[in-house]
């Protein structure tokens, strides 16, 4: 833990056993594949640690996905569309549960997409040790599984958000429903909804929205000010029999751009009526993931595992989720029991972890330790080297 808050250029077993002082990275390779501790239940640790600080009734929980370019045998990893790089690139690709409250965002569940190409491979499942019982799941479907654990444990959130990979899967929404969740995801502007007794595109709907109903509303700040924008919002009928009975309300929410009149759409279901301003901060609050995204990857090392098996990216991912849940807690605790004065911005994240690498993850520094190092990692590559053209030659006819 350590090693994932300090000042590292990259976080990997190698560097981390380095900054620690051990000898070689064999004792960190083995926390992370063969060591006996169960990372689910450090997932349920720290699921329980984000919700001690910053849990609360109105509270938002956010799906989302995000790619790290990976390479190799890697567990999950094919030619696919990652966010990460805006294409298609050898990317392994996972599905997180961001825990959202006005105190703060945390990271608390996660799981690993296995393409098809995986799932109909065991031998190749078998080689890096996804277990038997995991077959091919959406992301969707990975997503209901995390929100289902997070509210069996007495989660408390009113409010789930995500992006149209979500907003258009029927079953997702109808489990969110099920549960009494309120919800805002995000549809493509072809998707279909249902109105006044027929289906229509959600752009269709555009010219049954008078321009009075426009409001420019705040979605929350950025980091240059309030993100303004104009919304609106039309009733929807029920896809279907409203689940145990309760019809609640649904709704198709839009936003326009001032500048460029780009349009966005979501749709939301509501167990209650709520005002325009209570949708328009959920949607906004689903933003805030991308922000956990660059902060866990870049604060605690989330995607600079160099891993290649199941257990062990699941243990490193959770590790560096717990990781960034302290540095979640510290910046809040920091802003409540010392708020910062006049010309000075409360504490962040950044400047936690900055604080924290330079006065209590301080590394092994003696000039023997480094050597041994050197000498270790030279020592290492020329095996590796040796053996990667041993096995060319024996390719070659």
């Amino acid at each position: 833990m350590l090693g994932l808050l300090a000042d590292l250029p990259r976080k990997n077993c190698w560097t981390i056993a380095e900054h620690a002082g051990d000898p070689s990275p064999d004792g960190m390779q083995h926390l992370l594949s063969r060591a006996v501790w169960d990372e689910d239940a450090v997932r349920d640790d720290t699921r329980a640690y984000v919700i001690e600080h910053l849990g609360g009734p109105d509270a938002v929980l956010v799906i989302d996905e995000t790619g790290d370019l990976k390479k190799g045998t890697t567990v999950g990893v094919q030619r696919q569309y990652t966010g990460t790089a805006g294409r298609v690139e050898n990317a392994q690709v996972a599905v997180y549960l961001v825990y959202a409250t006005s105190a703060g965002y945390a990271l608390i569940d996660r799981d690993l997409y296995l393409p098809r190409a995986w799932t109909d491979d065991p031998e190749r499942c078998q080689t890096v040790g996804v277990p038997d019982q995991v077959g091919f799941a959406t992301k969707p479907a990975l997503a209901a599984q995390m929100l289902t654990r997070a509210l069996d444990a007495g989660v408390p959130a009113a409010w789930a958000a995500g992006d149209e990979v979500y907003g258009a899967n029927p079953g997702l929404r109808a489990e969110l429903e099920a549960r009494g969740i309120g919800y805002v995801l995000a549809v493509a502007c072809d998707h279909r909804v249902w109105a006044g007794g027929a289906s229509h595109r959600a752009d269709a709907l555009l010219k049954h929205i008078p321009a009075r109903a426009w409001q420019q509303v705040s979605c929350g700040k950025g980091a240059k000010g309030h993100r303004l924008y104009d919304w609106a919002f039309l009733r929807l009928d029920h896809d279907g029999p409203a689940p145990s009975g309760q019809a609640g309300q649904h709704w198709l929410l839009v936003r326009r751009n001032q500048r460029t009149g780009e349009l966005a759409f979501c749709r939301c279901s509501t167990p209650r009526p709520v005002p325009l301003s209570t949708l328009v901060r959920v949607a906004g609050i689903r933003w805030t993931v991308e922000e956990r995204f660059r902060t866990g990857k870049g604060l605690v090392g989330l995607d600079q595992h160099q891993v290649r098996r199941w257990r062990s990216w699941y243990r490193w991912v959770t590790l560096a989720m717990l990781a960034h849940a302290f540095l979640v807690v510290a910046a809040m605790t920091e802003r409540i029991c010392r708020p910062p004065p006049s010309g000075l911005i409360p504490l962040t994240c950044n400047e936690v972890q900055h604080l924290f690498a330079a006065l209590a993850a301080r590394p092994t520094g003696d000039a023997a330790h480094r050597l041994r190092w050197s000498l270790w990692r030279r020592r290492h590559q020329q095996r590796a080297r040796t053996c990667h053209y041993r096995r060319q030659a024996a390719w070659q006819p």
